[in-house]
């Protein structure tokens, strides 16, 4: 069949519906598994998928038909890109659809860590009044770092443009990107600088366990430190040893290197981080809002119109 499309995650019906106009048949199967999509595949020429499973080689020979795939969010690690392209198939993702969100978040994040928002709720629901214990910290007159400025880092930067702060930023594949927002700098200014550090970027071959013991030794000054990023592109453990130094005052972190239980509990450093009063956790929803959920199929659905049907 020509121009139906398998979506195996949950979906906001606007890309269906737009996709239906635009000419295309659909199979919603939001329960669908690896195994179940694996054996029909073959006959279909889209796939919609959030993060259900890895689109790998071996799934990708399977789709002898498929031209192309929407990845109902931002980041593509769990496609396998360069296979998939290599293979004649247009990838779509959305990061145009989250990206307020995870601005958002992570000013969230950032605002609760300098002001110890949560400890404090929960010691004086726990009977104590703390004020010395928990005072704060003001984000006006401080340095923002920000590492990959795309659609994620740009909007942080403009969510901050409120505060008094300075934002700079560096991208190591982009370059003369300064704006409004923030002003482009080398990585070494970002670790003179920074009081504040902020990752935005994607998990590569490069990336992936980037943010170690070494990287965080060479900062200058104690930092907030945010990832909205993925978790793997951080080792938690070095994060953590870091606080312990001093060297983090706080870290939010709404992604982990090993996310959802039971495999989570398993590491050897969960329960370090569960104890640390210093750590902010969210289970990975920074682009994860009610708004976001239908501007990720909008912008899915635009993005496959200007593709056309086979």
């Amino acid at each position: 069949m020509k121009n139906n499309i398998l979506i195996v995650d949950d979906l906001h019906p606007a890309f269906m519906e737009q996709a239906q106009a635009f000419g295309y048949t659909i199979n919603y199967q939001p329960d669908m598994k690896l195994d179940a999509a694996k054996a029909i595949i073959n006959d279909y020429d889209g796939l919609v998928i959030r993060s259900k499973f890895q689109v790998d080689k071996e799934f990708l020979d399977l789709a002898t038909n498929l031209r192309f795939i929407c990845r109902a969010g931002a980041g593509m690690d769990n496609i396998d890109e360069d296979y998939a392209v290599a293979k004649g198939v247009i990838l779509i993702n959305a990061p145009e659809g989250n990206r307020d969100a995870v601005g958002e978040h992570g000013v969230g994040m950032l605002l609760s860590l300098m002001n110890n928002l949560n400890r404090s709720d929960a010691e004086v629901r726990d009977g104590k009044w703390l004020r010395e214990e928990n005072r704060g910290y003001e984000l006006k007159g401080r340095t923002v770092g920000i590492i990959g400025y795309g659609n994620m880092g740009q909007a942080f930067a403009q969510r901050l443009s409120g505060f008094g702060v300075e934002v700079i930023a560096f991208d190591k594949y982009k370059t003369g990107f300064s704006d409004r927002y923030a002003r482009e700098v080398s990585m070494e200014q970002i670790v003179k600088h920074a009081d504040v550090l902020s990752l935005h970027i994607p998990l590569t071959r490069e990336t992936n366990g980037m943010v170690d013991d070494e990287y965080l030794f060479h900062f200058r000054k104690p930092i907030f430190f945010l990832n909205l990023a993925r978790g793997k592109v951080v080792k938690t453990q070095a994060v953590l040893n870091a606080i312990k130094q001093g060297k983090i005052l706080g870290a939010g972190l709404d992604v982990l290197e090993v996310e959802k239980f039971p495999a989570l509990g398993e590491q050897q450093w969960f329960d370090e981080l569960r104890a640390s009063g210093k750590v902010l956790l969210s289970p990975h929803v920074g682009g994860w809002t009610f708004e976001s959920y239908r501007k990720i199929s909008e912008v899915m659905a635009q993005k496959l119109g200007e593709i056309g049907l086979a």
